[in-house]
């Protein structure tokens, strides 16, 4: 090892995270007291192999995610942790404060769920537990004719999508349904995001741990800080596109010039399970280049390209012919929609790099990209997405840990590896 680099012992006693993008940017001397360099002060010169010590070791993880979640949760520290992804049994939810407030997401339109939600309402508001709730699920006529249920909604706290920010008064989240209200959930919260409670009442639910048959004891238990979470990575995407400049002929008609350089567009979305760019209602293969921290590794030609969180790779990924990846494992999948190609198989890549899509510049149409199935659009030449790994997971409790109910999902919703068991032989005359 060259002279001057950290070792892993002192690593160990400082109890610092080699493999954070934060950490990492920093210099080996700002490792004893982590504190940013002065402005005023001289840059801090390192050598050849330190620098190449820093590169081989940026990009193998995300980085770093908070650890505090909304505004009262966090997660209890493991003084014996030295890479900040803990033993996935370790990681477990504290309050700073006892919890005030509750976002409750219930699926619309879905008759079954009213019940649930009105029970679980009362039973909030009974532990004097400010109850927030989205307007257009109050917005339900069944929930308006019940006269019964009025006395609670006068209690309610109301907000709307994209116009009223809750980030900061809402402690912990419930959701009732399927993974949909978990994916809806995440897109409420653009930084971080509280601890989420997902109850199984939609159709598979690989995401929704928990049964609503014992919710009394189980939320009781949540309110006291009594629970294992697992932080689910979100993908931070970056969709800048070319805004085109218009011009006015001569009759008063408003023109479009395409080729002109515009002013550029940028969008920003977190993303829970995964960014996918198609080729939309074109007839023709999707031809998109991608790139890695800056480099072309490959241009997909195909239906197009799915770029998932570990989350999001039994999602729509799955389906795609990709690998199943535990949510605890740092990484960002790379999956292509019906190549036209026999060599292009699914890649996984570290979750600290950069990617890039951008349109091939003899593509014959325009792509389209959504991002967890909502806010479809088209992508034009001269548009790019970027994803990087975000530093906001979602903080998802978990029924027993982030192991056993992972394994107990991919069972229970995705049937894997069910097969019917081989017959046991008797006795070694039977192999014959």
């Amino acid at each position: 090892m060259t002279a001057g680099m950290p070792t892993i012992a002192v690593a160990r006693e400082l109890n610092v995270n080699f493999f954070t993008r934060s950490c990492l940017k920093c210099r080996f001397r700002d490792f004893g007291s982590m504190s940013k360099r002065p402005h005023n002060s001289r840059p801090h010169v390192t050598t050849p192999a330190q620098d190449l010590y820093i590169w081989k070791n940026q990009s193998l993880h995300g980085p770093s995610p908070v650890t505090t979640f909304g505004p009262k949760a966090c997660m209890l520290q493991n003084p014996h942790a030295v890479m900040h992804i803990q033993d996935p049994a370790s990681q477990r939810l504290t309050w700073n404060k006892p919890p005030k407030s509750v976002l409750v997401i219930k699926k619309i339109q879905d008759a079954s769920l009213l019940q649930p939600f009105k029970e679980l309402c009362v039973f909030l508001t009974e532990k004097s537990i400010i109850v927030y709730v989205e307007r257009k699920v109050l917005a339900d006529p069944a929930i308006q004719a019940d006269e019964s249920f009025a006395a609670i909604i006068q209690k309610f706290c109301t907000f709307r999508e994209d116009l009223d920010d809750i980030s900061n008064r809402v402690d912990f989240i419930i959701c009732l349904g399927g993974d949909g209200t978990l994916l809806y959930a995440s897109s409420l919260f653009q930084k971080s995001v509280p601890p989420v409670m997902a109850f199984h009442l939609g159709s598979l639910g690989f995401l929704t741990p928990f049964n609503f048959d014992t919710y009394q004891s189980q939320v009781t238990q949540i309110i006291e800080g009594n629970a294992a979470i697992i932080l689910r990575s979100r993908l931070r995407v970056v969709k800048e596109s070319r805004e085109k400049k218009a011009r006015v002929d001569e009759k008063g008609i408003i023109m479009t010039n395409g080729d002109s350089e515009g002013s550029r567009k940028a969008m920003q979305y977190q993303v829970l399970n995964e960014v996918v760019v198609d080729r939309g209602p074109s007839s023709y293969l999707s031809n998109v280049d991608l790139f890695l921290d800056g480099h072309l590794i490959t241009t997909v030609q195909g239906d197009g390209v799915i770029v998932s969180t570990p989350t999001g790779s039994t999602a729509y990924a799955v389906a795609a012919g990709a690998s199943m990846i535990h949510p605890n494992v740092p990484a960002i999948m790379i999956t292509p929609i019906c190549p036209h190609s026999l060599s292009f198989r699914p890649i996984v890549v570290p979750a600290g790099v950069e990617l890039k899509i951008m349109l091939s510049r003899d593509s014959r149409n325009t792509a389209w990209v959504s991002f967890d199935g909502r806010k479809r659009q088209e992508i034009c030449h001269g548009d790019n997405i970027t994803i990087t790994t975000s530093c906001f997971p979602i903080p998802s409790i978990c029924f027993r840990d982030p192991v056993n109910d992972w394994f107990e999902s991919l069972t229970q919703c995705l049937h894997w590896n069910v097969r019917k068991k081989q017959n046991y032989l008797c006795s070694k005359e039977d192999v014959f």
